[in-house]
């Protein structure tokens, strides 16, 4: 095939003939990451990288044939973290199913920016249908809530955090912030929290540590205390954060009684169930976001469990006025009186243009069906016990808690002093070079953890002998190696 570069348009067959070659070598991708025959990741360094895959020429040369795609995709993924692998257990991002992967590829191809109603009524359709089924999910009435998709928790966070101010400050859009506001939040809030307030204008300090359990897990008896607390000092508690569940320990907070304590006191309840919000797909599990329909936001992250590639967040509000009344811009070039059939989602966002995201959501329901996601859910969170037995019977480790999702944290036992927490990290690392594992970490009660995140369904009770197995014995090569050097 000849070169592409002399062509400005799409030539007849020419993303068929691309797609079929990377469809290809996409399949053999994921078949052999769910072996897990190959290294769970590479880390090779950048510059590294960009010479092995000749990068720079790419950019200066003729083109690309389909064969010449095929050959750098597949040697692009090969230097990449497989999450189908069994031995992916890190970081909270979903393992994406092919309806997300279709829709990626549909986005990719017709690039409908779909924030204005104009330009793409079929991705607002998709957004608005999804949108409401997620309100339904929490327990909210779509004709009385509000929602609106978003890309990522961070986004969905500040997003929230932006309602709540123009709830508890109202003229805050155009006189800014009172220097008295605060967010009360537990120390195992998502990062996005204090980044949120710094970029209110409310500083990171304005983010309040509530009081919490070893586990992280706040103590809600003692919110209408802290609240009370605030007000006594002459500040304003612009909102309180709850986890459902907390990325650090998978744990969910008291929402029943955090809910009861705000309402009690006038202060605006923000669920951050950006990992956690599947649960409420599966009958078994949606006893553990009791209490979240009296939330007055929250954020629900499809990228996460519902297997959605990055990124796709809701932002979920419990009174839609709340939502449409938070953003107040005007752009003549953008809006103006022309009867327009449908609505223009920017109104309700940060964003300006956005990508498909509710086709992405939507065809992950669509392909597999609510109940196929639910058993996907429901199957990890008993993987996920199951590994937590595997690891109590094991008299090398200790858990920090019964697991309430498809995270567990684990540590070597009676390893004290201050070089335990190096050792974690040090088998950590050393299970990445192998390739062999990716497990994540976690600092809770004063001491590190690893963090195992099952997420993969390739990821089954071999795996996780195998797992514990492999940080035995790395952890006795690291201590000996340790003891020698200190002696």
């Amino acid at each position: 095939m000849t070169s592409r570069r002399k062509h400005h348009g799409w030539q007849a067959g020419e993303l068929a003939g691309a797609v079929q070659a990377v469809a290809k070598v996409l399949d053999e991708y994921v078949q052999d990451s769910q072996r897990g025959e190959v290294p769970v990741l590479r880390q090779t360094p950048p510059e590294e990288l960009i010479k092995g895959l000749q990068m720079r020429q790419c950019i200066s040369a003729a083109g690309m044939t389909d064969e010449l795609l095929a050959a750098f995709i597949t040697k692009y993924l090969a230097q990449g973290t497989r999450l189908h692998h069994p031995g992916y257990m890190s970081h909270q991002c979903a393992i994406p199913d092919i309806g997300s992967a279709i829709a990626d590829l549909v986005h990719g191809v017709s690039n409908n920016a779909m924030s204005l109603f104009e330009m793409g009524a079929s991705g607002v359709a998709a957004e608005l249908v999804v949108s409401e089924w997620m309100l339904r999910k929490v327990g909210w009435n779509p004709n009385d809530a509000g929602a609106i998709l978003v890309h990522g928790g961070s986004l969905a966070n500040l997003t929230a955090l932006l309602v709540a101010r123009h709830h508890s400050f109202p003229e805050a859009w155009q006189h800014g912030m009172p220097q008295n506001a605060v967010i009360l939040a537990p120390a195992s809030a998502h990062i996005s929290v204090a980044r949120a307030a710094s970029l209110l204008g409310m500083g990171s300090r304005a983010v309040c540590t509530l009081p919490c359990d070893h586990t992280g897990r706040i103590l809600g008896a003692q919110i209408r205390d802290s609240i009370k607390t605030q007000q006594c000092a002459g500040r304003t508690v612009m909102a309180v954060v709850a986890n459902a569940c907390a990325a650090p320990t998978g744990l969910y907070d008291p929402l029943q009684d955090i809910a009861e304590a705000c309402h009690a006191e006038g202060v605006w309840l923000h669920v951050d169930a950006a990992h956690g919000g599947s649960a409420l797909l599966v009958p078994e599990l949606r006893y553990l976001l009791n209490g979240v329909d009296q939330a007055d936001s929250i954020t629900w992250d499809a990228h996460k469990m519902l297997r959605t590639s990055t990124l796709a967040a809701a932002v979920l509000v419990r009174h839609q006025a709340n939502l449409s009344q938070a953003f107040q811009h005007g752009a003549d070039y953008l809006f103006f009186d022309d009867n327009r059939p449908g609505p223009d989602l920017m109104h309700y966002t940060i964003e300006g243009s956005k990508a498909e995201l509710g086709l992405k959501i939507f065809l992950n329901l669509a392909h597999r069906g609510e109940a196929g996601l639910a058993e996907y859910i429901h199957s990890r969170h008993q993987a996920a016990r199951r590994f937590w037995k595997m690891v109590r019977q094991r008299k090398t480790f200790e858990v920090l808690g019964e697991p309430e999702s498809n995270l567990i944290c684990f540590r070597y036992a009676d390893a004290p002093g201050p070089d335990s927490d190096q050792l974690h990290i040090a088998v950590r690392n050393q299970l990445m070079q192998q390739g062999t594992f990716h497990l994540a970490s976690s600092f809770v009660d004063n001491r590190r953890w690893w963090r195992a995140t099952i997420m993969s369904p390739s990821t089954d009770d071999a795996t996780f002998s195998r797992l514990l197995d492999a940080i035995e014995t790395c952890w006795q090569e690291l201590s000996m190696g340790k003891r020698g050097h200190n002696s």
